[in-house]
């Protein structure tokens, strides 16, 4: 879907290591991300009259009471889990543009105080639906995509060398960024000899375990251009996919042309038609990379390069910061912090505004992209 709406500001809580953001609770995180970013927009809390969420939202009551938000007109969340998280732009923008509301505030947030991510699945009820990653012994997300990238490596001749480079130059950029976890530089011979969690992927290929919150003000175009801030507009946003990706790593059964992708080509064709660009026209890109090889999958689905070329394309040096493509200059889920994609949303409004650490020279699009998941899977396009 093409806009004319615009994140108008940006808000963030410290990012912290699982379980180091107590004795905050998740709601109190939540609220402060939204104070700053009200703030940084230059409005009041009473401004507000709608909410975005995705990965199982929360509760609007709750916010709503504790911030003294007036009257909601619009709230919603998009379903499935991480897939949605850019998603919640789409949300944003479609109410701002009907009418349905005027300040959409969308927020993400994590807490990992009992429960990791990295063993989700240990947890889930068995019932019919969950019973194939209960049956095959699967604790979590990154034992599944570690199958689909030894395919990957199967039929294209992928090396180890390429996921090494995703992490590797994500610790690059997180080096110079504050508000990393993880900034020590990294060799290829300390990736090589980090411990094997689910073989092809070592510790290194999976994304940080962090507790934060980061939220956005979405307002129409017309309206952001009077506000505090440099306008960021949503060129364009979708969410959505195919049956053939369907649950993703809740299932496997994907044909095996689409086996070895991120299910991502279906949204990647939606949004360089509605913003009226391709691939070529995008400076900077967020990619969700909750597991290394899925930023080398979706290079490809979203056109960087060929299918099955995405490994030599990242050892190539593509994505580094005078690659042709610069890869989440912000470090990412790999190394500054994971957020369910809110980060990378935020990054990209840093690089449009012209403010981030390692800024990429004359950036006028970013994309943005949700994770590897379940369908809905999202993505959003943005250019100042």
């Amino acid at each position: 879907m093409k806009h004319e709406s615009a994140i108008a500001g940006v808000g963030a809580t410290p990012y912290y290591f699982r379980g180091q953001s107590a004795p905050q609770t998740l709601y109190e995180m939540i609220c402060k991300a939204i104070l700053a970013a009200v703030e940084d927009a230059g409005l009041t809390i009473r401004d507000v009259d709608g909410l975005a969420f995705y990965s199982m939202g929360f509760d609007s009551g709750l916010i709503a009471e504790s911030l003294g938000i007036p009257e909601l007109t619009f709230a919603s969340t998009v379903s499935g889990t991480g897939g949605g998280s850019a998603g919640v732009l789409d949300l944003a923008a479609m109410a701002v543009e009907t009418g349905r509301a005027k300040t959409v505030i969308c927020v993400g947030a994590c807490q990992q105080l009992q429960i990791r991510y990295g063993t989700a699945f240990s947890h889930m009820p068995v019932t019919p639906e969950k019973a194939w990653e209960r049956a095959a012994g699967l604790t979590g997300p990154g034992q599944v995509f570690a199958l689909i990238a030894r395919r990957h490596m199967h039929t294209y001749g992928t090396r180890r060398e390429a996921f090494a480079e995703v992490v590797i130059s994500s610790r690059l950029y997180a080096a110079t960024r504050e508000s990393a976890i993880r900034r020590r530089p990294l060799s290829i011979d300390e990736y090589m000899a980090a411990p094997m969690l689910a073989d092809p992927l070592c510790r290194l290929d999976f994304t940080l375990e962090t507790d934060g919150a980061v939220a956005f003000v979405v307002t129409s175009g017309e309206r952001a251009r009077d506000l505090k801030r440099r306008p960021v507009y949503i060129a364009a946003s979708a969410h959505g996919g195919t049956c053939e990706w369907g649950r993703a790593f809740h299932w496997l059964n994907m044909p095996d042309p689409i086996f070895t992708t991120a299910g991502s080509e279906p949204i990647a064709a939606r949004l360089y038609a509605a913003a009226g660009i391709g691939p070529k026209e995008i400076d900077v890109a967020l990619i969700y990379d909750h597991f290394s090889p899925l930023v080398i999958m979706q290079l490809e689905d979203y056109g960087f390069c060929h299918r099955g070329e995405g490994g030599a394309f990242v050892e190539s040096g593509a994505i580094r910061i005078n690659g042709s493509i610069p890869v989440n200059p912000h470090g990412g889920h790999l190394s500054e912090a994971y957020i369910i994609g809110m980060t990378h949303i935020r990054e990209a409004v840093e690089q449009l505004r012209g403010e981030a650490v390692n800024q990429i020279e004359g950036a006028q699009f970013a994309l943005v992209t949700g994770g590897p998941a379940p369908i809905p899977m999202s993505g959003a396009i943005l250019r100042n």
